[in-house]
């Protein structure tokens, strides 16, 4: 099992969510449950269709950490 990161942005009316090490595997939705379940698929038909055309299945690379600031 791999464990991608995914990045998580508000829009105007809805989310959006994109996996930095799965180029082209994106998705949207309207809460965070949704936008959970929606990647998770996004990232399986993702995987199955690299595995399909035989392209190699890249290894998670990115990496997530938060930084505060003390201004804002």
């Amino acid at each position: 099992m791999k464990r991608y990161a995914v990045i998580i942005e508000s829009g105007p009316h809805n989310l959006s969510a994109y996996v930095p090490d799965l180029p082209g595997c994106i998705t949207t939705g309207r809460t965070i449950e949704e936008i959970e379940q929606n990647i998770r698929e996004a990232i399986e038909l993702h995987l199955e269709g690299m595995m399909e055309d035989g392209e190699p299945i890249p290894e998670p690379t990115t990496s997530v950490s938060y930084v505060e600031s003390q201004v804002a």
